[in-house]
């Protein structure tokens, strides 16, 4: 008796959809890292930092 021809259609697919999968977390695990790099607070100017100073001591009413 002949055994059937397994399709290598199935196999293909799975690691196509997994190399696919790990691809967007490392994209977004670049992109977290890069925001996380990037999002730092320059130098502030003597007006600028008074101002926020004034702000933060402000009582809200």
């Amino acid at each position: 008796m002949t055994q059937k021809p397994r399709s290598v259609l199935l196999p293909v697919m799975a690691a196509a959809v997994f190399a696919g999968l790990g691809r967007m977390v490392i994209q977004k695990i670049k992109a977290d890292r890069a925001l996380r790099d990037t999002n730092v607070a320059g130098p502030i100017d003597d007006k600028t930092r008074a101002w926020i100073s004034e702000v933060v001591r402000t009582p809200r009413q």
